[in-house]
């Protein structure tokens, strides 16, 4: 429940910011961005039991929850990781 709430603020968080700086279509272009990391946090253990195909690949073995969680994590901090490195190299 945690992990749902804690990734529900920072999305909120990067609408409004992306509302106040680009409007509507930034807001909208952020939200799709957001549905995927958002995905793996919340349903990680539904993500990680797919097996088949996808994209013309065979996905024979599951993926621990854990790990689609970290990686759903990864990608939605990624413009906050991004943006700190770009403040310290700009020095």
């Amino acid at each position: 429940m945690v992990k749902k709430i804690l990734s529900a603020v920072v999305a909120l968080v990067y609408l409004t910011v992306s509302f106040m700086a680009m409007g509507l279509e930034g807001t909208i272009k952020c939200a799709l961005f957001l549905i995927l990391p958002m995905a793996c946090i919340w349903f990680s253990t539904e993500m990680g039991s797919f097996t088949g195909i996808m994209r013309g690949q065979y996905i024979n073995a599951e993926t621990p929850g854990c790990l689609v969680a970290c990686g759903g994590w990864l990608v939605l901090m990624l413009p906050i990781i991004i943006g700190i490195m770009g403040l310290f190299s700009a020095n």
